[in-house]
């Protein structure tokens, strides 16, 4: 299979650095905007030891990149729903600053390493969109566990995150990759008010097909309540822009009959 496959699942019998699980799990991490384009889901937004309790409260979450979000709860109620197609972007808009000119990380190529993860992410226009809190978004592209690249081997401790344990495991039906992470001074979080992972040691889980992160839960004993679930239903599925709308465009349907009512 091509190095170049971003679907690739990581061989842990490689004897390169797709063998070492640290370093699986870290460029598994900085890989999920090369690996899917809509994503179907449900989330808990708190941890769970095995499986979500059936009488907590959940999103359903249908999500399509760069920007269309739809959510809705248990019971249908939609609760986020837009595309942004609507915004404006005019000259001011595109030569306002330098961020605004940047690409869709899917329209640029970064390092891969052999196994077909990314090991380096070029500059790009990241961001998923969100709801409720920054840990949401940070779910579905855990960079912040990695960092865009390696760092020196002079300055391992440098890493945002030291990892250990890492394991394969089974989540919800799905392969993933388990690791303990504890967070280092150079841990910047996308949300410092909602990381993916406190003060202290912290489980994690990536899937390893779409590398979000599917699973979080502080071990420290003040804090085990901190946490995420998430439960993936389908992958690149094809979604419409009206399902990402909250109310119909009211769009004449040409196809029907207009009636003109004439007065006498």
């Amino acid at each position: 299979m091509s190095t170049w496959d971003t679907r690739r699942r990581p061989d842990p019998d490689r004897g390169d650095a797709a063998g070492d699980l640290t370093t699986v799990f870290r460029n598994l991490c900085r890989s999920s905007p090369w690996k899917w384009q809509s994503l179907r889901f449900e989330y808990w937004d708190e941890p769970f030891a095995d499986a979500p309790d059936p009488a907590s409260p959940l999103v359903r979450a249908w999500l399509r990149r760069p920007g269309a979000l739809r959510l809705e709860t248990a019971d249908g109620l939609v609760l986020h729903s837009t595309t942004g197609i609507n915004d404006s972007k005019d000259g001011f808009y595109v030569s306002a600053t330098r961020k605004s000119w940047l690409l869709p990380p899917q329209l640029v190529a970064p390092v891969y390493d052999d196994g077909g993860l990314v090991r380096r992410r070029p500059e790009a226009a990241y961001g998923e969109p969100g709801f409720g809190n920054g840990r949401f978004s940070a779910a579905l592209d855990p960079v912040e566990l990695a960092g865009n690249a390696p760092v020196p081997l002079e300055f391992p401790g440098s890493n945002a995150v030291e990892v250990s344990d890492v394991r394969h495991i089974d989540h919800e039906g799905r392969p993933a990759l388990e690791a303990v992470v504890s967070p280092t001074a150079a841990y910047r979080p996308a949300d410092p008010a909602a990381p993916l992972c406190q003060a202290g040691r912290n489980r994690v889980r990536i899937d390893l097909e779409t590398a979000v992160c599917v699973a979080s839960q502080s071990l420290e004993t003040a804090t085990t309540d901190y946490g995420h679930w998430l439960r993936i239903i389908a992958v690149d599925e094809y979604m419409l822009d009206d399902l990402f709308l909250a109310k119909s465009m009211n769009l004449t349907d040409v196809r029907r009959h207009i009636s003109w009512d004439v007065s006498a």
